[in-house]
């Protein structure tokens, strides 16, 4: 709870910053903040945490997602404020992410489907606007108003799917839905029907296909930070929501969904992989990327095995650490050379080594290859999955890993084989030098020392 209560007050201390003028200060305000945010969520860590009012519960997993919600945003806010102090709205900006924030925190630590709601849509409605931050950017009203429209169809599906669940057991408690899902007298039409329909809202959410549409188009328009902050994470907290929610209520009936989900991962794994061979745009290689990794998480969520939460926890924080690396360096590129090909990383290496080593090992994470954090995210997940006999999903993850290999090593052949490029940037901002090296030293050192995630869960 002091962990909401923190991140809220910081947003709305935020609102003021113009009109109390300490916006030059609200930068270090906001980093402190958020490291007084991470102390009071790891200070709830405990074995027999209470509910808060029967609405939210701060359990292992609630804080574990918390504080791994709030390093990805501190990381995010290093390596985006050079772009929003060029925007006048800069107070606003900050002050939606960390709403974002706050949604994503209700999302992981929901005991009440009504929270649950409520944690998507702060969420969600801050990242509308921010999708759209960019003004005088056509594709960037464009992302935001297709994200818009598809969001909205998307909570209607959730919305639905809690009503007919509500009406079904009597209750929008976790645990009292467990209860009655648990019961010989479960298997009723319209309770099976309301947790297919929360599965179409959420993997909408999560852009697990067939409901990935939305993704290339939005991350693709929308600001690079921004996108960033959707691909790392929003996908974090909306695969947190996921797993409590079918792993807490609906385990019991795990045969009415784990079907439909099985089908979802397969596609997802494949579209996201084989989309992103076909892409000239490394921001929109990414994006198909990122709807791959949705694949991959959705196999332990199949899975429900004890394990899958760590594997989950360790799995999305590795790929967004990995990915904020990515998209610095995009970010970097972007506003030197003015492009987002792959061409405009040729002859990387040549001209900033640096740059060139650390997108380097992003890529590496990102494809799964040791000893990087995402070779063990991916054997986690694999190993989830072997465990709980589903044996063909881990058969059909690793081809489409395979296939994923190849478009991550088009970046780093263009930085190391291909001719110098006078517009690449020799040299880089120190607040960018710093977030850089944080990303890589933990992409390293999570792939070396795992258990530094997994013990929390």
């Amino acid at each position: 709870m002091n962990t909401l209560i923190i991140l809220s007050a910081l947003g709305v201390i935020t609102l003021f910053a113009e009109i109390f003028r300490f916006r030059k200060a609200l930068f270090p305000i906001i980093l402190i903040g958020l490291a007084g945010a991470f102390a009071a969520t790891a200070f709830e860590y405990c074995d027999n945490p209470q509910p808060i009012f029967n609405m939210m519960i701060f359990d292992k997993y609630g804080v574990a997602f918390s504080c791994s919600l709030i390093i990805i945003c501190f990381l995010w806010f290093m390596m985006a404020r050079n772009y929003f102090l060029q925007e006048t709205s800069v107070t606003d900006h900050f002050a939606l992410i960390l709403f974002a924030l706050v949604g994503a925190v209700v999302m992981v630590s929901y005991s009440n489907l009504v929270m649950l709601f409520l944690g998507i849509e702060i969420l969600s409605i801050s990242v509308y606007v921010l999708a759209a931050s960019d003004k005088a950017s056509i594709l960037s009203n464009e992302a935001g108003f297709k994200y818009f429209l598809m969001g909205s169809f998307a909570s209607g599906f959730l919305l639905f799917g809690i009503t007919l669940i509500y009406g079904a057991t009597g209750s929008f408690d976790l645990m009292a839905i467990q209860h009655y899902a648990a019961a010989s007298n479960s298997s009723t039409g319209i309770l099976t029907i309301g947790v297919l329909l929360m599965l179409t809202g959420l993997a909408f959410k999560c852009s697990l296909a067939p409901f990935h549409f939305w993704a290339p188009d939005v991350y693709d328009g929308a600001p690079t930070t921004v996108t960033a902050f959707m691909a790392s994470l929003v996908k974090t907290a909306a695969f947190g929501a996921l797993f409590r929610l079918f792993y807490t209520c609906f385990a019991g009936i795990s045969g009415q969904w784990t079907s439909v989900l099985w089908w979802f991962a397969t596609l997802t794994l494949f579209i996201g992989n084989v989309s992103a061979l076909r892409q000239f745009s490394v921001k929109r290689m990414l994006a198909y990327s990122s709807i791959a990794h949705a694949g991959y998480i959705a196999i332990a969520i199949v899975s429900m095995s004890v394990t899958s939460a760590q594997a989950i926890l360790y799995y999305t924080l590795s790929y967004s650490i990995a990915t904020i690396t990515a998209f610095t360096v995009l970010y970097i590129v972007e506003r030197n050379t003015g492009r987002n090909d792959f061409g405009a990383f040729e002859g990387m290496a040549k001209n900033n080594p640096f740059l060139a080593l650390v997108t380097t090992i992003a890529m590496l994470s990102l494809a799964g290859i040791p000893p990087t954090a995402g070779f063990f995210g991916k054997y986690y997940i694999f190993m989830t999955a072997l465990n709980s006999h589903n044996t063909q999903l881990v058969i059909i993850a690793v081809i489409a890993a395979l296939i994923g290999v190849y478009y991550y090593f088009r970046v780093i052949i263009s930085m190391y084989f291909k001719p110098e490029k006078s517009d690449i940037p020799a040299s880089i901002g120190s607040l960018h030098q710093i977030v850089l090296f944080i990303t890589t030293l933990l992409t390293i050192l999570l792939g070396v020392f795992p258990d530094w995630v997994l013990r929390w869960i």
